[in-house]
């Protein structure tokens, strides 16, 4: 394999050295003792398990740390990016690495950000912090209909599936959700041997229905009835649409297609995968809002809901009023903001397509609160939510737990080369070869997603201990604000209209007026 290159040249370049040396002179040997020493470093970067990168990258991978010794900020620009190629800020980069690796994280010196820039957000602090809370809460998510209700972590593991992330990617999620006590989301892959660890799962379904699927496709309820019975199976979630790639299907390259992934998904083996755009079990709101009471029934009582990117603020109203029409309501909502990563998904949808997760929360939130239905239905963040900050943002805006993909990756050792789509990936993270897996050794990556898990939540208990408060429930949008001119600063408060319990239902205000009027509970209009 090409990436072991250096560790064949090495090989033949001793043997030659060696061979010269015994014939010419003392120079021979210094340059042998040279090619022996790398050979040594490159054995042990092949049996250590600390560095995935070594591991797949022998020798060769030593140039990342050397950059990094040497300019931090430009090798972490280079290879610790998003996925759309915009770099995280130091601070975050810096802190999802420290935390999965339990390394102390302060910094030293000042913000590196521009408090003056419009669009600068912060908490409000109090003068008066009280101890931070002994015990993260967890959040009951399970509604009248629901008789199995689960309790729920601040911070959970975003939709992530096997065949997009590898079975030691997977597999490193699960045991730390095992180990962490939050939970794991499939993503639509279905349920793989890689997340039967213990680790609770929420089982996302697609369009693809994969897991539980005919033989043609369609929805198979026995299949799906007879898995989500599993006790490691906490939800079920039906997947809307995707914040990278919203109103398109998935794709699962062909050379991705492996064995293991045919049968875990009930698909042919070494063929493109492909999730259509749309569903099948239903076509309008009021269809969906009854699938999602079928979806319950067949789940055994356990919670139901449905992860969604916003588009259309009318569509929201319009699955609400159904809910009010049909006296049923989901479980859980997870909004996707248009932020969200992916493996591969086309320019434009990633930067031009969906709504950004606050005003995605934030309608959603307010859309049920209007309608009288947000004691019913938990609401979840997903949208490059990496640190305490942004869990407590997200709860301001409208959530009651948060999900993160993008970060707990980097936690099992992803380095963002952006190599996904190709099968490459040099880490072992997003990979179905096995010689690149076996870079990711689970063990060791299943305590970073433990410590980068605990260590995210223990600062946002901290977080809101600064600004006063003994409980995430006593979170008010006055306390986040936004620089919005130059010498002009308001709040969540004033930025937004916030509608009141059931207000929608009596009479809905001028600015809501027009949608909610448009809204159909019998079809989700262009």
């Amino acid at each position: 394999m090409l990436r072991f290159f250096v560790l064949l040249a090495l090989v033949v370049l001793g043997a030659l050295t060696v061979l010269a040396a015994a014939i010419g002179g003392w120079g021979w040997w210094i340059l042998a003792a040279v090619v022996g020493g790398l050979l040594i470093v490159a054995a042990y970067d092949l049996i250590q398990r600390r560095h995935s990168v070594l591991r797949n990258y022998p020798v060769l991978g030593h140039m990342r740390f050397l950059l990094e010794s040497i300019r931090p900020e430009l090798q972490q620009y280079f290879i610790e990016r998003n996925f759309d190629g915009r770099p995280y800020d130091r601070d975050t980069r810096s802190a999802i690495y420290q935390r999965a690796k339990g390394i102390k994280e302060e910094q030293p010196y000042g913000t590196e950000r521009d408090l003056d820039a419009v669009g600068y957000e912060y908490l409000v602090h109090s003068t008066a912090p009280v101890a931070p809370l002994a015990h993260a809460p967890r959040v009951r998510i399970g509604g009248p209909d629901c008789t199995k209700p689960y309790d729920m972590a601040l911070l959970n593991v975003s939709a992530m599936s096997f065949g997009s992330l590898s079975g030691n990617a997977i597999e490193a999620l699960n045991r730390g959700a095992a180990l962490g006590g939050f939970a794991q989301d499939t993503g639509e892959g279905a349920i793989s041997p890689y997340h039967r660890n213990g680790g609770d799962i929420v089982w996302e379904l697609g369009s693809g229905y994969f897991g539980a699927r005919t033989e043609d496709g369609h929805f198979d309820e026995k299949q799906f009835a007879e898995k989500a019975a599993d006790e490691q199976v906490k939800m079920v979630s039906l997947k809307l649409s995707q914040g990278a790639k919203p109103g398109i299907g998935g794709v699962l390259p062909a050379a991705k297609v492996s064995a293991e992934i045919a049968r875990t998904r009930g698909i042919p083996q070494g063929e493109k995968c492909i999730s259509p755009a749309f569903h099948e079990v239903f076509s309008t709101p009021r269809e969906l809002i009854r699938f999602i009471a079928r979806f319950r029934e067949l789940a055994g009582g356990k919670p139901a809901g449905f992860k969604l990117c916003v588009g259309s603020r009318v569509d929201v109203l319009a699955i609400c009023k159904a809910m009010v029409e049909e006296g049923i309501t989901p479980d859980f909502i997870v909004v996707d903001g248009a932020e969200g990563g992916t493996g591969a998904a086309p320019l434009e949808y990633e930067d031009h397509v969906g709504m950004p997760l606050t005003e995605g929360l934030m309608t959603v939130h307010n859309a049920l609160v209007g309608v009288g239905l947000r004691d019913r239905v938990r609401i979840g963040a997903s949208g490059k939510v990496s640190s305490g900050i942004d869990i407590v943002k997200r709860m301001i805006q409208g959530a009651d737990y948060t999900n993160a993909a993008r970060a707990m990756m980097q936690a099992v050792g992803c380095i963002q080369s952006q190599r996904c789509h190709t099968n490459r990936c040099p880490v072992g993270v997003a990979t179905q070869d096995p010689k690149r897996m076996r870079a990711l050794h689970v063990p060791t990556k299943t305590e970073r997603v433990v410590s980068y898990q605990a260590a995210v939540v223990e600062q946002a208990t901290q977080v809101i201990a600064s600004m006063g408060l003994s409980s995430f429930e006593d979170l008010r949008p006055h306390m986040l604000r936004r620089r919005i001119h130059d010498g002009e600063i308001a709040s969540y408060a004033e930025l937004f209209e916030h509608l009141r319990p059931g207000e929608l239902l009596e009479r809905a205000p001028q600015s809501w007026g027009r949608d909610w009027e448009l809204a159909d509970p019998d079809s989700f209009r262009p």
